[in-house]
């Protein structure tokens, strides 16, 4: 069921702490984690506590914690001191949505080229 933790999801299971991840910040409906494979500098995802599969299903039945995930974005991007930075949500595999769990990607540290991809 949407917003319910499933326990095939690699974000889920990072939620409840049985998964390690280098938390970074942590919110009554938000955790911040670097990512592993790092594709900037700065490279920190910002996830809901709550499952929905992508960013467009969390915006659309909770969007206060959609809003919650931008402001942390913005805290993230202040506490590793970045004048500039890029929040990515990728949507579908087509995408390069591999985690099936509403996330933002902040990237930062480096020039950002566009269009991306």
């Amino acid at each position: 069921m949407a917003g319910e933790p499933q326990d095939d999801c690699l974000f889920c299971k990072i939620v409840g702490g049985h998964i390690p991840a280098t938390i970074v910040r942590e919110t009554e409906t938000t955790v911040a984690f670097r990512d592993i494979n790092p594709q900037a500098p700065t490279h920190v995802l910002v996830i809901p506590r709550v499952h929905y599969k992508n960013a467009a299903e969390l915006a659309a039945a909770e969007p206060g914690i959609a809003a919650d995930i931008l402001r942390e974005a913005q805290v993230v991007a202040d506490e590793d001191k970045l004048e500039s930075y890029r929040i990515v949500f990728n949507t579908g595999s087509g995408a390069g949505q591999t985690v099936w769990h509403a996330h933002a990607h902040v990237l930062g540290g480096r020039g950002m080229e566009w269009p991306p991809g």
